[in-house]
């Protein structure tokens, strides 16, 4: 029998990072996603299991401040695309500058140094990530995920899609429909 999981990443991550927090027996203080702050003093080793521990979940412990930078810009992206609650309707510049208080400009430029990608293209691929993980799931029509991704249409949605994947969005449907059509077949 095969099922299909949706994932809620981001609750995930927190639930992970809670665990191995808890295993280690430290007190700390989620400040937001990504980012604690312990409320004692933690030696070196409990920080170096911290991250090996994390490690098994690629995961880490980020120290370099461009690097923790170019990481909550990651987040905040994530956070944006991936957000259940609403539609988020201001510019991606708009929306990291006014969440990470700084230019666009500087965020932009730190990202494309550290990661070798711009952050527009690393919008695009969360973004193909999410409408896979919506069409998988069957719960809306590219319709509905071009708008709540805020694409201005199906077609942008779609070209962006083809250009990252290599097919259409609709093949990728056709693929996940036959796919559960031969798994269930094959249950039965």
């Amino acid at each position: 029998m095969k099922i299909f999981i949706k994932f809620d990443f981001t609750a995930i991550c927190n639930k992970v990072l809670e665990e191995k927090l808890e295993e280690l027996g430290v007190k700390y203080r989620a400040l937001s996603f990504g980012e604690i702050e312990f409320l004692e003093k933690i030696s070196k080793e409990k920080l170096n299991s911290l991250n090996e521990a994390l490690g098994e979940y690629g995961s880490e412990i980020v120290e370099n401040q461009k690097s923790i930078l170019v990481q909550k810009i990651k987040d905040t992206i994530v956070d944006m695309v991936f957000n259940e609650d609403n539609v988020i309707n201001v510019k991606s510049s708009v929306y990291l500058s006014e969440k990470l208080e700084h230019s666009y400009g500087y965020l932009s430029n730190l990202f494309s140094e550290v990661t070798f990608t711009s952050i527009e293209n690393f919008i695009i691929l969360q973004k193909i990530e999410y409408t896979k993980q919506l069409i998988t799931n069957n719960e809306l029509t590219l319709t509905d995920i071009a708008f709540k991704l805020n694409y201005s249409s199906v077609a942008h949605l779609s070209t962006q899609f083809k250009n990252t994947t290599g097919i259409t969005p609709s093949a990728f449907q056709r693929i996940i429909t036959k796919r559960r059509e031969l798994s269930n077949k094959l249950n039965n």
